[in-house]
């Protein structure tokens, strides 16, 4: 019987156990598929909520701890794993905000660097943005990444820990209650038992509570993506070097050249088809910001599910009435910009250490709309 179970192998789950198995504990991780194969991969990889100003204050607090350490944290995987989660900080463009003077409010509040620019600042940064801006936010500490990569580097990572057993392609049935608590699960490949069990299972975690009596409210919001390949570029600039936000929906850079749009916001239940009209939506997006994506093919286009909890608040922390349960999970559109800090502080919680920051305004028991779910059985 291993230490901890993790159910899921997003990044969240990943990075759950890469810390609980260097402080020594023995840790088993269960995925349904393959590891950082849906929300984790299906993102853009920018490091901050998209609109941060819009967002709770312990979001806030979460994203700022987070958005210290992805430097250190992607270098050291790529020095231990070799693989270059290419994290990249070279700020982000805000065009048309209609909440100007409360975004700046709030920057000058939380002490970030987020001001006005004119439109020649702009074109400074970014010269083939659509003709006529007349300026926009400026967030220069803003960093991305591949998130594909981060989690190539994650699952690499655990693979050289000896404490850490990966179960990629292993889909949980139930989750097994044993004398009044949670003590492990039953999936397709067998049991698999532990101490304590941790619940990372993203837009599918309400899924799996459900027989418990358990009702967690997180819920599948599709999101759709693509990604143009630009020409190939001599010299260091590519046609575009920084993420732009523009009415909702962003371009992000690869070091390589290529350029994604998103995403769409779509309550379609677990339905990940690409449409159509998505794609036809996403690029008038694109087009609309910079125009020469026109000329350029588009790569791939694909879908992904966020799990949307209220309020964009994650449930961090033991659930009620399930002794032994833990679950990290409803990170909606920021599960990557989150991990580090969402991570951490609920293994401060399994540890018995001081939290990184105030850990109640994400704990189940205080979120939960039934305090008292129906008795688990055995």
């Amino acid at each position: 019987m291993k230490d901890f179970l993790i159910i899921g192998g997003g990044v969240i789950g990943m990075m759950t156990a890469w810390q609980l198995a260097e402080a020594g504990h023995e840790v088993a991780l269960v995925e349904r598929g393959s590891c950082a194969g849906e929300a984790s991969w299906a993102g853009g990889g920018i490091v901050s909520p998209l609109y941060p100003w819009r967002y709770p204050a312990p979001i806030s607090q979460l994203a700022s701890w987070s958005e210290g350490r992805y430097a250190d944290l992607t270098a050291h995987l790529a020095e231990a794993t070799g693989i270059d989660p290419e994290f990249r900080r070279k700020g982000l463009l805000y065009l048309d905000v209609e909440d100007e003077t409360r975004a700046v409010d709030w920057a000058r509040r939380v002490g970030k660097p987020l001001g006005r620019i004119d439109s020649y600042a702009v074109y400074a940064r970014e010269p083939r943005l659509v003709d006529g801006l007349a300026g926009g936010l400026w967030m220069p500490t803003l960093g991305s990444l591949r998130n594909p990569r981060l989690g190539r580097a994650l699952r690499a990572r655990l693979e050289a820990l000896p404490g850490v057993a990966l179960h990629e392609h292993c889909p949980v049935e139930r989750l097994v209650v044993e004398r009044g608590r949670i003590g492990g699960v039953d999936t397709t490949a067998g049991r698999f038992t532990a101490g304590r069990v941790i619940l990372c299972g993203g837009a599918w975690t309400g899924q799996l509570l459900a027989p418990l009596g358990i009702s967690l409210p997180v819920r599948p919001v599709k999101g759709q993506m693509m990604v143009f390949k630009t020409p190939t570029v001599t010299g260091s600039r590519q046609w575009l070097e920084r993420v732009v936000l523009r009415g909702g929906r962003y371009l992000i850079p690869r070091g390589d050249g290529r350029v994604l749009v998103g995403s769409t916001l779509e309550e379609v239940g677990f339905d990940k088809t690409p449409t159509p009209e998505a794609r036809d939506s996403l690029y008038a997006s694109a087009v609309s910001i910079l125009p020469a994506l026109a000329e350029c093919e588009i790569e791939h286009h694909w879908s992904g599910l966020r799990p949307a909890a209220p309020d964009g608040m994650p449930f961090i922390g033991e659930i009620p009435g399930a002794a032994g349960l833990f679950v990290n999970a409803g990170h909606y559109r920021n599960g990557l910009v989150l991990a580090p800090a969402a991570t951490r502080l609920l293994v401060d919680e399994l540890l018995g250490r001081p939290p990184i920051l105030d850990p109640a305004p994400f704990r189940p028991a205080a979120r939960l709309a039934s305090s008292e779910p129906q008795a688990m059985t055995e």
